[in-house]
């Protein structure tokens, strides 16, 4: 398997259990969500490339590395059928699946290698106005790695298939971005986030369809 989590760790001291221990929870999601590898290594790419512009250090950018690799761990514990479904999740679905950062920081909570990652775990889906989840908080009480990642890791779910409809046109979804700025995102990450896109440091294969 083609690790996700960048080659920093390999220069890390002490790290071979860690890593070990990381690839069998990837592995464990592979099996879960066959999406769920090149997802995971997409966020961690666009993250980086922002975190980059916000002036985050080395140590900040491998805990950044393995949060990201590790962020959607709880969907081992969603019923596949709810995370492949090609339609509408009903409300016991939709909370299946809202359960998984809760889910992903009860199942890595135990390995003290892997504590950096617990904020991008649990707090990923909250939303700058409070209306995210699991725990509703909003704004700077949101954990920067949350924030950070939340940005990223919307981006690419739209600019991904799903079962239930195609990719987005980068550009589409960089609008997207901005629009939500402020509701969904923080601000300065969201406009961090453009900059780089507008840079060519997002990168994304386009749809062949053209923006909309």
């Amino acid at each position: 398997m083609r690790p996700i989590y960048g080659k920093g760790f390999a220069r890390v001291k002490g790290t071979s259990l860690l890593v070990t221990q990381l690839e069998t929870f990837v592995a464990a999601m592979s099996v879960c969500d066959p999406t769920l590898e090149g997802h995971t290594a997409r966020v961690c790419a666009h993250a980086e490339a922002v975190a980059l512009r916000l002036g985050w250090h080395a140590d900040k950018l491998r805990e950044l590395r393995l949060g990201a690799a590790l962020h959607d761990v709880g969907k081992v514990n969603v019923r596949s059928e709810v995370l492949t479904k090609p339609g509408a999740l009903d409300e016991p679905e939709l909370a299946e699946i809202r359960a998984h950062p809760v889910e992903g920081a009860w199942l890595i909570a135990g390995v003290r290698s892997f504590a950096p990652a617990l904020p991008y775990v649990l707090f990923h889906h909250e939303r700058w106005d409070g209306a995210g989840y699991p725990t509703r908080r909003a704004g700077h009480e949101i954990p920067l790695e949350g924030r950070l990642l939340a940005v990223a890791d919307a981006f690419d779910a739209m600019t991904s298939a799903r079962p239930y409809r195609d990719a987005l046109h980068p550009d589409t979804a960089i609008a997207e971005v901005e629009r939500c700025t402020g509701s969904q995102f923080d601000p300065e990450i969201a406009a961090a986030f453009v900059d780089a896109y507008g840079a060519g440091e997002i990168l994304v294969d386009a749809p062949v369809a053209a923006a909309v």
